[in-house]
């Protein structure tokens, strides 16, 4: 009955999305040799991909991430497969089920100390980020749907766009050589919380399409200490779910269409009754891919986003903030081709543009009547296009890179306005437009010494422009009030690198890498009195420290280990904290993963994970102990199509402390223990 079901869901699928291939056959079909009168179809190979790496990009410190250790993860979170990163970091320790939509931001090498992205998220080529807070919507990207990660730290902006400061994260789908034809799970937790998924993979002559679904829903833990609650605190209530299409087709036999949609929905509840925060979006790309003479890759994509927000008074536990409305638009696409110089020389030039609109609507709400004393709106829009080339020269055994980029960036239409509950303006600003030429250069080296030994050096710069968050959005986490900057400048990279890595076989590989960035007129949420802070540009991050990683197999065993030591300073002349460490970063972090696979189904898996002590704010007042966690995962096969999985996450039930502003606390996942079956066909 359940195969009929199957079988009868698979062709409706695959006679609907079809129509995607339709306009290529007759193309496909022109490419073909004649042959005794008869025409000979081509081959033809799709991917679902990009263009491949250049060999150059192993001058700057790259780390992979593959489809088992994705989906092996205690948690089934994606920060949770990223931390396994050396330098990888959220701006706070707790995840996208109990965090604040708008505090997941994503940074690399410790340069952090705001909750805006300084690391560019990039899912098949497309930037994550919100288009109004620069926050990536993790709960929306499923570990299961991707392939495979691509971090590189550092690197600066070069073909990937700006924003890409500490870092560029490239996640890429997983295709049809990667899933199987119906497969889905369903986990329940000691809570009574759940985590669902399917998808349905089909291939389309020489395409393929492949739909995905996530929920994930729970009444979440107390984020607040026992001792600490109060009537009105509440669990971290979070309600989630995804949907994801994807499809393929070939329009010649070296030139791939690939099309994905994505449409997101994220609820939570955080700290107190009330204080419900949401999140959602609709995504759409098209992108096409060439491979022939003359490689290209063209991508187009259109974002809605939308947030909203209750703040809870943390003394009267009533709302004293609605910040009800907050829709962003963001629209871009990129171009690149790698004209064939020569067999030495490789190049590659292109441009992309990011285009980000958004406003916000808020009301300020009286925490004794519950009436309306303001109501506030602010927005703008910014804009970036950019050009760039790189170039890569082998010589014997060394490959030599370079590369620049100039950006054009707007700042626009910025506005806020404040009028009273009868609609009087109260306060209106419309603040000047603004542009500037902004220009980066990265190059580096690598030299084979042979034996699967190589050395390599970089050295490079970077661009981010404010997000409108930083620039018009005033935000409040009760009792302190982070005010917004309108007059914020862009963020500006300057690093090198030197580092090595071992390959002597496919199952060693190591890597170290020594590093110093810095990150000039820094955006920082500066402290200007006991419950009062806003955005600045500040001198300098500065961040040096050292980066390892090893990767073993040994037969049915794997390890996988990183460490990451880093010396970061805010720099202010004059300022009180000056020479202090940012916000919530970490001088120390390191994971190590010992994995068993039992047989090609069935694997044991055990991760410990370290973070270093960090500081809630940027005076060094407030501080989140260090805490070493330890999560385990495990999977059986039941039969050839079924899976018994069981996972454990923070087995020790140590105490993580996420949120430290004078004592108000809040704390991470306890420990939690999940059962389910995972289906494969």
């Amino acid at each position: 009955m359940i195969l009929a079901i199957f079988n009868s869901i698979r062709n409706r699928f695959l006679a609907g999305t079809c129509l995607l291939c339709l306009p290529a056959l007759p193309v496909a079909a022109q490419d073909g040799e004649e042959i005794e009168g008869q025409q000979r179809s081509p081959i033809i190979v799709v991917t679902g991909e990009g263009l491949p790496p250049p060999q150059s990009s192993g001058a700057y410190a790259v780390k992979t991430i593959d489809r088992e250790q994705l989906t092996t993860t205690a948690s089934g979170r994606l920060e949770d497969a990223l931390a396994s990163v050396a330098g990888f970091q959220q701006f706070r320790r707790s995840d996208s089920r109990s965090s604040n939509p708008s505090a997941q931001g994503v940074t690399l090498r410790a340069l952090g100390g705001n909750a805006t992205s300084r690391a560019l998220v990039l899912l098949d080529a497309v930037p994550m980020a919100d288009p109004f807070f620069g926050f990536i919507p993790l709960s929306a990207i499923a570990p299961e749907r991707l392939g495979g990660v691509r971090v590189t730290r550092g690197g600066g902006s070069g073909p990937f766009g700006a924003g890409a400061l500490a870092g560029t994260i490239e996640l890429n789908s997983a295709g049809p050589d990667q899933l199987s034809e119906l497969g889905g799970h369903i986990y329940l937790n000691d809570r009574g919380e759940t985590e669902s998924a399917a998808h349905l993979t089909g291939r389309l002559g020489s395409g393929f399409a492949v739909v995905s679904g996530r929920w994930d829903r729970g009444r979440g833990f107390y984020t607040t200490p026992a001792e600490d609650r109060v009537d009105a605190s509440a669990r971290a209530a979070f309600d989630s779910f995804s949907v994801q299409t994807r499809a393929t087709a070939p329009l010649t036999a070296n030139v791939e269409l690939q099309a994905r949609a994505l449409i997101y929905e994220d609820h939570r509840t955080l700290r107190f009754d009330g204080a419900d925060s949401s999140s959602t979006g609709q995504d759409a790309s098209l992108r096409v891919v060439g491979r022939g003479a003359l490689p290209f890759d063209a991508l187009a994509y259109v974002q809605s986003r939308n947030f909203s927000n209750i703040v809870v008074s943390s003394t009267r536990f009533a709302p004293v903030l609605d910040q009800r409305n907050t829709p962003s638009t963001g629209l871009g696409g990129k171009f690149e081709i790698r004209p064939l110089v020569g067999e030495q020389v490789k190049l590659r030039v292109g441009t992309d543009y990011r285009l980000s609109d958004g406003q916000l609507a808020e009301v300020s709400l009286s925490a004794f009547s519950g009436s309306v004393n303001e109501r506030r709106a602010a927005g703008g829009r910014t804009s970036d296009l950019g050009v760039f080339a790189e170039s890569d020269l082998s010589i014997g055994k060394a490959t030599l890179t370079a590369g620049a980029r100039l950006d054009r960036t707007s700042i626009r239409d910025g506005f806020y306005l404040v009028r009273d509950p009868a609609g009087r303006v109260l306060r209106e600003e419309a603040y000047p437009d603004r542009s500037d030429w902004e220009h980066s250069f990265r190059g580096g080296i690598i030299y084979a010494l042979g034996g699967g030994m190589r050395l390599r050096a970089a050295a490079y710069s970077g661009l981010r422009l404010p997000t409108l968050n930083e620039l018009y959005r005033p935000f409040t986490v009760f009792p302190v009030t982070t005010q917004a900057n309108a007059d914020l400048g862009s963020e500006r990279l300057v690093g090198f690198e030197a580092g090595f890595d071992l390959v002597p076989s496919d199952d060693i590989r190591m890597s170290a890498t020594a590093f110093d960035n810095r990150v000039k007129d820094a955006i920082a949420n500066v402290t200007l009195g006991p419950v009062t802070r806003q955005r600045q540009n500040i001198d300098e991050i500065a961040s040096r420290g050292i980066e390892v990683s090893t990767d073993l197999t040994f037969g049915a065993i794997s390890f996988n280990g990183s460490l990451a030591y880093t010396d970061a300073a805010a720099r202010q002349g004059g300022a009180a904290f000056d020479g202090k460490r940012p916000a919530q970063v970490p001088a120390w972090a390191g994971s190590a993963s010992l994995r068993y696979t039992i047989q090609p189904d069935s694997v044991l898996a055990l991760t410990l994970r370290h973070v270093g002590r960090q500081f809630e704010d940027d005076l060094e007042t407030d501080i989140l102990p260090a805490v070493t966690t330890l999560d385990a995962y495990g999977e059986l096969a039941l039969h050839r199509n079924l899976a018994l999985v069981v996972r454990g996450e923070n087995l020790t039930d140590e105490e993580v402390v996420t949120r430290n502003q004078g004592g108000s606390i809040d704390l991470g996942a306890p420990r939690t223990l999940w059962l389910g079956l995972k289906l494969r066909r």
